[in-house]
């Protein structure tokens, strides 16, 4: 139960920290063109995105994280990984493969901000943050 109690916060977790980082990466390429941007801009821009990725980046994050985190802990189960690096590892992963898997088939980059080697690991950065938050939640000792 405390897994499934988990997922969730580690869910938003990684949608509002990855929503936010793309935001943040796409307002601060308007600035290197030489468009204005204030940070009224970049809050204006963090909020239209939490508002308007929650009915499709969210459900994919979720999925996502779905996958990932059960095979995190099996790994952890069966190699004996340290616990709170292995989610982290996991979330990191899952949000990286979801947007080099969406390229792939869908022939399609969903974040603009992906489209950098900086801004796809900005989005595993968010999917780390999301396996920390799962394994805190679960009680998982550091």
């Amino acid at each position: 139960m405390r897994a499934i109690a988990a997922y969730f916060p580690a869910t938003l977790m990684a949608y509002l920290l990855g929503s936010t980082l793309s935001s943040i990466v796409i307002m601060m390429g308007l600035a290197d063109m030489g468009m204005p941007v204030t940070a009224g801009d970049v809050f204006g821009a963090i909020l239209f995105d939490w508002l308007g990725l929650l009915g499709s980046y969210l459900p994919l994050v979720a999925i996502a994280l779905l996958i990932a985190l059960p095979v995190a802990a099996q790994l952890y189960r069966r190699l004996g990984l340290p616990r709170t690096a292995t989610y982290m590892l996991g979330g990191f992963i899952a949000l990286v493969a979801l947007h080099l898997i969406m390229e792939a088939t869908l022939g399609l980059i969903g974040f603009a901000a992906v489209r950098t080697t900086f801004g796809l690991v900005l989005q595993g950065v968010a999917g780390a943050a999301a396996g920390s938050v799962f394994a805190a939640a679960c009680g998982v000792p550091r």
